[in-house]
């Protein structure tokens, strides 16, 4: 009986210290637990990791919206400039019929659509002669054209004074650069000496009649009407008697 007893003591004590042993040992194992739990804290701020390696993606759509900017920004700047390509365009489009207008006015007003060749005459011009102080026995022969149409004052006038049997000669310096040409109502000039200043002239005379016939483009002779021109006093006219060529002014006309 007494080693009974012992015996169940003792297994007694042996399921008490296993009891106990593994009372420590769960007691270290739930010490142990909150290593777990750091590491699951641990993963829990590597998520916010994952969120910053997703934030160059939000980056990135940033960095597409620009460049999609600045592509509507250059395309925006490829449609002013076609803008200002069709303004330039309209521009030379509004030069060019404004020089149509004017040039088929002009032809309206002058009645040809070609250059001017009709010939100043005795039949579409008006011709006066007046006296001037200076130069000293010079006149001032003007042709006014009364027509409709313009018409060219070529070279210089045919003079005849009285019964002269030849024209005047002409001042050959006092040719201008190119042709008069006069719109209606406009005017062309010619210097006329009439007499030498010094009386070096020969078979001087006076009279109160004048002729003045007009020359053609060819200037091979008068053409068209001749224009008789009243004096309201005699001229005296002697062999040094000259004129001009048709002037545009009236002081080009007096410088001979």
């Amino acid at each position: 009986m007494r080693n009974l007893h012992i015996r169940r003591a003792a297994r007694t004590s042996v399921l008490g210290a296993a009891a106990l042993i593994a009372a420590l040992s769960l007691t270290a194992c739930q010490g142990d637990s909150p290593e777990p739990a750091d590491g699951a804290a641990g993963t829990t701020s590597q998520q916010p990791s994952d969120g910053a390696s997703a934030a160059p993606v939000s980056d990135k759509g940033t960095d597409n919206t620009t460049d999609t900017g600045a592509d509507g920004e250059t395309a925006g700047k490829t449609t002013g400039g076609s803008g200002s390509t069709d303004s330039g365009s309209g521009t030379d489009k509004d030069s060019g019929s404004t020089g149509g207008k004017s040039g088929t006015k002009e032809g309206q007003e002058n009645g040809d659509t070609g250059p001017v060749t009709r010939a100043c005459d005795g039949g579409n011009s008006k011709v006066t002669i007046t006296a001037v102080p200076r130069p000293v026995n010079h006149m001032l022969l003007t042709v006014t054209n009364t027509g409709s149409k313009a018409c060219n004052a070529y070279y210089y006038p045919f003079l005849r004074f009285g019964e002269a049997q030849s024209a005047p000669q002409a001042y050959e310096e006092s040719k201008p650069q190119a042709v008069v040409t006069l719109s209606p109502g406009e005017s062309a000039y010619a210097g006329v000496m009439t007499s030498s200043a010094d009386g070096s002239g020969t078979g001087g005379y006076s009279t109160k009649d004048l002729t003045v016939s007009f020359q053609g483009l060819e200037g091979s002779g008068s053409t068209g009407p001749t224009a008789n021109v009243p004096l309201s006093k005699p001229v005296y006219v002697d062999s040094t008697l000259a004129v001009t060529y048709w002037q545009t002014e009236m002081d080009d006309a007096l410088m001979y």
